[in-house]
């Protein structure tokens, strides 16, 4: 098996973009954690079913801080004496057809799985010192639990290998809010909360893919009206889009029609796409390089809505477009989601579906008498942080993330909706099963704001005029 070959022509990886960002990321790391070492794993394969894996993808704080795709790898930053940290990534070398993996590994050898970026390919790419990764379990043994700092549950051989530090000593627990590893991974999501540049050019390039998939989508609404599960068929059809232009889908892809539309995150996806009902497609594009866009289109199957799809659809437009207003750099996370909120409540109150007044149900005391009470038909909040995840920067404390400014470099969604139930008989007939959400990707900039979504019409005469020209009406 080992003679016999023509000569590999040498991988020559040219530097990647995200390297120089990457460089500065590390550093934004390193300055908050002087004379400390950090370890932050990718994470490995995941085993689907027997012998067969899902796709990899490498956990979101490794990729912001290396730029690196490849499974079971670990950076660590050691600390130096002037002061800030040297960055060694422990990657897996190649297994070409100098080993015996080349011709035995199923999950890692060449001649199954194709070539992998290895030490030397790795480092020219990413412009960061690689070690192989054989060297990794000698490099943790070194590491002393009390001046190391660990992202963990991404690599069980990490965490076996440092020990949670406390301050009573190894092992053991940690009242919350005092654990040094925690306090790591909040770091990391909230220096992630602000893009650079180059983030928010991928984010561009994933909100761009995920346009072309709607328009796809709604192209092949009339071929989705002949199956019996054919919101299966348009969850297809995006997701071809989003491995032809990107990594994968961002998130499980939501296909909601008729009164699935009520159902926050129907992912079955398995319902009929029927003339006259509503579908709701909550669906993004994970860019090549992971960022991913979060989009949602509420749209008439047939090209049209009706009276009563028009009513709920046009509040839902207005909270959202009040909510979109309502960031700028200086305000506060949750103003859109209150601004938003107004809209709704004010709509709920207008259709007599508010039994309290709005001021009683918008009441942010959550004692308060009848606080809330809106909620029963809109259910989530307005907002939410995007980038490398859907739900971006997610370990970041409520003082920086949920209770605190928004500050230009941010991108948040803006995605209020109406949900009424099929079956709720607070409301009438004629709205039983109605769901309408709509959603865009903000970028808070110096001045106030920008839709990055923009280009996907969601004004309800320009959503219809829209859906006639994809379908050559």
């Amino acid at each position: 098996m080992a003679t016999g070959w023509a000569p590999t022509a040498e991988m020559a990886p040219a530097c990647d973009d995200v390297a120089q960002y990457a460089a500065k990321r590390r550093a934004l790391l390193s300055s908050r954690f002087p004379a400390e070492t950090l370890v932050v794993p990718s994470g490995g394969f995941k085993v689907r079913a027997n012998d067969t894996d899902y796709p990899f993808r490498p956990g979101s704080d490794f990729f912001w801080l290396t730029g690196c795709h490849e499974p079971d790898a670990v950076v660590i930053l050691h600390p130096n004496p002037g002061g800030d940290h040297d960055a060694v990534l422990y990657v897996a070398d190649r297994s070409d057809r100098s080993t015996a993996a080349f011709y035995t590994d199923r999950r890692y050898g060449e001649l199954w799985v194709g070539p992998r970026a290895g030490v030397r390919e790795t480092s020219a790419a990413l412009e960061i010192t690689c070690r192989p990764l054989d060297e990794l379990a000698d490099a943790l043994a070194r590491l002393s639990p009390a001046t190391t700092r660990v992202i963990r549950s991404q690599d069980e051989q990490v965490d076996r290998a440092v020990l949670r530090y406390t301050p009573t000593g190894r092992g053991g627990s940690t009242p919350a809010g005092t654990d040094r590893d925690t306090e790591l991974a909040q770091a990391l999501s909230e220096l992630r909360l602000v893009k650079d540049e180059h983030e928010t050019a991928l984010l561009e390039q994933a909100i761009a893919a995920t346009v072309l998939g709607f328009s796809e989508c709604v192209r092949e609404m009339d071929h989705a009206m002949t199956l019996p599960n054919g919101e299966r068929w348009l969850e297809g059809t995006f997701w071809r889009r989003a491995r032809v232009d990107g990594n994968d889908v961002g998130y499980g892809s939501i296909v909601a029609c008729g009164h699935h539309a009520t159902t926050l995150h129907w992912v079955r996806d398995d319902g009929p796409v029927r003339p006259g009902d509503l579908a709701l497609l909550d669906m993004g594009v994970e860019s090549r390089s992971l960022y991913t866009a979060d989009i949602t289109r509420t749209l008439p199957v047939d090209g049209h809505f009706s009276d009563v799809q028009r009513q709920v659809y046009d509040v839902v437009l207005a909270a959202q477009q009040a909510g979109i207003e309502a960031v700028r750099p200086g305000a506060q996370f949750l103003d859109p989601h209150r601004a938003a909120m107004r809209v709704i409540a004010e709509a709920l109150h207008d259709w007599g579906l508010l039994p309290v007044s709005v001021e009683e149900s918008l009441a942010e005391d959550p004692e308060a008498p009848n606080a809330g009470l809106h909620r029963r038909y809109t259910l989530h909040s307005t907002s939410h942080m995007l980038g490398l995840d859907v739900h971006d920067c997610a370990h970041a404390r409520d003082e920086a993330y949920r209770d605190g400014p928004l500050t230009a470099g941010m991108v948040l969604t803006a995605e209020p909706g109406l949900y009424f139930q099929p079956n709720d008989i607070t409301v009438p007939p004629e709205l039983r099963g109605i769901g309408v959400r709509i959603e865009d990707d903000i970028l808070v900039t110096t001045e106030g704001h920008r839709n990055l979504s923009a280009a996907l019409p969601r004004v309800r005469g320009e959503v219809e005029n829209w859906m006639a020209q994809q379908r050559g009406a």
